[in-house]
């Protein structure tokens, strides 16, 4: 494959707590283990929030997962950086370098501005990654990748579908899927993965974000027709395509037959 086939990079990551840096900052003196400083800390959250899930500055990713995509919008591949041994500083490192190889594609994120993307920014900077083509800093900030309006550094989905946080896209990334026909979230959800690490189920949390990044692809490919870019017909034979290659790898790709086993074909209204 052509390095300049690539036009897009469609991404999801799932990420755990450091817990010994939780320890340090959040309970210095208290001598906790990172467990036991995770767990205090879930606490606290699930009492003050209802939710336990915790900011993604005391994260680290341990699975990235890239749709490369052409620019006729057809589903090049789906790679897991550094799999299987998902270190952080190696699944952020392959990232970045992963985006200057294919020539600094648009990368394509649900929800990927205020969570995948400052996550792994502080990755870099935690592990001493040079960012530089990122950031562009000495340029104007409108032509800045970084840029929260440049869509040809970032297309952020749920960025398009709310105006820019003018409205909430209550439901998320699984209510878009679902209204395409897709399956959504299955058994696995975010706020699920933390104890799924802690329980060694690394392979299952990579297939978890492959499944994520496969309903990103496909809400890409309707907000495309939603802005004009591609007809809904040309939609309609990419999304068979993919099937179709989803059914071809799903031997090598168990999770492809349990994604597909969810599968629901959108109807159109404009047939009935």
């Amino acid at each position: 494959m052509s390095n300049t086939n690539v036009r897009y990079l469609v991404f999801d990551i799932e990420s755990v707590t450091d817990g010994d840096l939780l320890a340090k900052t959040k309970y210095p003196g208290d001598q906790l283990s990172a467990q036991q400083a995770i767990q205090k800390y879930r606490s606290f959250l699930m009492q003050k929030y209802e939710s336990d899930f915790i900011p993604y500055t005391f994260q680290i990713p341990i699975s990235i997962v890239v749709g490369k995509v052409a620019a006729d919008f057809s589903l090049l591949d789906l790679v897991s950086l550094d799999e299987p041994g998902f270190r952080p500083h190696v699944v952020t490192q392959h990232f970045w370098l992963g985006w200057e190889k294919y020539k600094r594609p648009t990368l394509v994120s649900f929800n990927g501005r205020t969570f995948d993307i400052p996550l792994l920014e502080l990755a870099a900077f935690r592990y001493g990654i040079s960012l530089a083509k990122w950031f562009r800093w000495r340029d104007k900030s409108y032509e800045q990748p970084r840029h929260r309006y440049n869509f040809e550094g970032h297309f952020d989905l749920q960025e398009v579908l709310t105006n820019f946080g003018a409205s909430r896209l209550n439901g998320g990334l699984n209510l878009a899927a679902n209204l395409i026909g897709k399956p959504g979230k299955l058994d696995v959800e975010g706020s699920m993965v933390q104890d799924m690490f802690d329980a060694g189920k690394l392979r299952e949390i990579d297939d978890y974000c492959r499944c994520d990044v496969l309903d990103t692809y496909f809400v890409f490919l309707r907000t495309m027709v939603l802005i004009g870019e591609i007809e809904l017909a040309r939609e309609q034979e990419l999304v068979q395509q993919t099937k179709e290659w989803l059914e071809e790898n799903s031997v090598k790709r168990p999770i492809y037959s349990t994604y597909l086993a969810a599968w629901g074909n959108w109807t159109s209204p404009w047939d009935a």
